[in-house]
């Protein structure tokens, strides 16, 4: 017998019990009454609950708001408006896949920050992601104030032609500066002298993010010794023995500290702000210039930062001089930045500073014969009857008018005239690659014909050519281009104030210490060769050779024969 027709109408006998038990249900039932849907999100990032509220409600001043029901299953607008609603969550919860680098940076320790940006016309509020202090930790030895407050306090031994003294306020930035002339901007400027670098860079470092109290997570380990301070006390006692003392207690205090037996002080480093002559004296005659610091075995393993290094030593860097800006925010470089862009620049170039009779070699007398003979130059020549020269004003209206500044040598290859003029925004021109390009490696581009001009110091010497004609025919875009590439240059040539949180630039010392953790990384770990003859150093740091090259002429002197000390004291307005 054949079961199939009775096997349909079972079948089907089935599916209708099932239809009328389904709308039953649908019909007598209330599920709106039963809680609402609750959505439960595992995503860290939705802390907060989701909140419906029907716009239809309807409160008074006397009651509070009650939540409308919803009827999930009839009102199709309210369940397309909760499907609106859960959209972009769901989105945000959607898996991506994870990048390999992007794993390994999130274990990394961030400080989530948030900082108002514009949008149009509106500002919002962005999440801003402060970099990991992995690799950046700075421990800083805690020495006994001899090497450092109580030199402080001894400020009037400094100088003996001016009371020093004022110039140690405002965290070494000096007296304020008033803007009566506008020639400066809203805030930041200071009368800041050339060698309070140390108690900048001291206090700069008081206010760094990555310092640390465990020396042994430390990239570097900082000495804040003020050595540039303490030697200048003595510059001219004729007493060797009391220039080098403090040095040598240092030394002797530093090899007893465990933080210095661990790599025996390469992972040390300290600042020295005058010019890296003033600590290399070679005998110890009480004629001879400076103290022996950089001498001693000690700091010979240390990384020394200085205003110059020496051409033909590894272990000393140099930094910018301090200038008289002292940015508190990015908004004070941008608003300094656009104000140099605009300046009109009446002067195709200038110089300020005095001639250096005493020195044979110098090029100073030609420099200024050329300058004064020339219709297109303004000068300052500074003297002790020319006040100019020490009001930074004077020097700032000059560099700011003038489309190049001529920076030839003085008592040394460097002079801090070079950063006041890229502050005005005023192309500097050299004419020893000693004066700055194997002197900022960190600070300044390798690419010295985007934001310099380079002059051949013999040819100005035996009078071969004439500045103005060179200068005069560079086009008028390549000194545009010039012009903005040493605008660019100025928050990293520049000390901001040691309060300041910049976030779109890094200042000088920001530069310095990527340097410092970079050079000592190298050291420590053994994945830089040195072996190379010292005194070719300058070549081997800028070029990664010590093969010949063109600029070997300029650095075939020794020490001795190059670079002559006189009395700096006297001078140091002409720098």
């Amino acid at each position: 017998m054949d079961q199939t027709p009775r096997c349909r109408c079972k079948i089907w006998f089935i599916l209708c019990m099932f239809f009328i038990c389904w709308y039953f249900m649908i019909h007598n039932a209330k599920w709106y009454t039963l809680s609402s849907p609750t959505a439960t999100f595992s995503h860290d990032t939705i802390s907060n609950p989701i909140e419906i509220i029907d716009s239809n409600i309807k409160t008074t001043e006397d009651e509070n708001v009650n939540t409308k029901e919803i009827d999930w299953l009839h009102d199709v607008a309210q369940l397309r408006a909760l499907e609106d609603e859960l959209e972009p969550v769901l989105k945000k919860l959607k898996p991506r896949k994870i990048k390999k680098n992007e794993t390994e940076m999130a274990m990394e320790i961030t400080k989530p920050k948030t900082r108002s940006q514009k949008r149009g016309n509106e500002s919002v509020i962005v999440n801003v992601t402060e970099p990991s202090c992995t690799g950046r930790y700075i421990y800083v030895h805690d020495l006994p104030s001899r090497f450092n407050d109580e030199i402080l306090e001894d400020c009037r031994a400094f100088s003996k032609w001016q009371n020093m003294c004022p110039y140690i306020r405002n965290n070494g930035f000096g007296p304020s500066l008033g803007n009566s002339d506008r020639v400066f901007s809203r805030s930041g400027w200071y009368s800041t002298n050339q060698f309070m670098l140390e108690l900048i860079f001291h206090n700069k470092m008081k206010h760094y993010e990555c310092v640390t109290n465990d020396s042994s997570i430390a990239s570097a380990i900082y000495v804040p010794y003020y050595a540039g301070l303490d030697v200048w006390r003595y510059l001219f006692d004729h007493n060797v023995s009391s220039r080098d003392a403090l040095a040598i207690d240092l030394a002797d205090w530093l090899r007893e500290q465990p933080e210095w037996k661990k790599y025996d002080g390469k992972n040390h480093f300290l600042v020295a702000g005058r010019i890296t002559w003033d600590f290399r004296r070679e005998i110890d005659e009480d004629d001879a210039w400076g103290n022996k610091l950089m001498l001693l075995p000690e700091f010979r393993k240390m990384t020394i930062l200085t205003i110059e290094k020496s051409p033909w030593h590894g272990n000393d860097f140099g930094i910018p001089y301090p200038t008289y800006f002292h940015p508190r925010s990015d908004n004070d470089i941008i608003e300094w930045q656009n104000k140099m862009r605009r300046n009109r620049r009446r002067n195709l170039f200038s110089f300020a500073g005095a001639p250096r009779p005493e020195m044979e070699d110098s090029i100073r007398d030609q420099i200024i014969d050329q300058c004064v003979a020339s219709r297109k130059c303004r000068i300052i020549q500074c003297s002790y009857d020319n006040l100019k020269c020490y009001q930074p004003v004077d020097v700032m209206k000059l560099f700011q008018s003038s489309i190049f500044c001529l920076q030839p040598p003085g008592d040394s290859y460097t002079r801090r005239s070079t950063f006041d003029s890229i502050l005005a925004g005023c192309i500097p021109v050299f004419f020893t690659p000693g004066s700055a390009y194997i002197q900022y490696l960190w600070h300044l581009p390798r690419q010295f014909n985007k934001y310099s001009v380079l002059i051949n110091e013999d040819d100005v010497r035996h009078k071969n050519v004439s500045i103005e004609t060179i200068l005069s025919r560079i086009p008028p875009r390549k000194v545009s281009e010039m012009r903005n590439a040493v605008i660019d240059l100025i928050p990293t040539t520049v000390y901001a104030d040691p309060k300041a949180k910049l976030r779109k630039f890094k200042d000088a010392f920001d530069v310095s210490i990527n340097g410092v953790v970079d050079r000592i990384h190298n050291v420590t770990k053994n994945t830089a060769s040195f072996d190379f003859d010292e005194r070719f150093s300058w070549k081997y740091f800028l070029f990664g050779s010590v093969e010949k090259h063109d600029w070997d002429h300029y650095f075939s002197y020794s020490m001795n024969q190059k670079v002559k000390q006189v009395d700096v004291e006297a001078n140091e307005a002409r720098r």
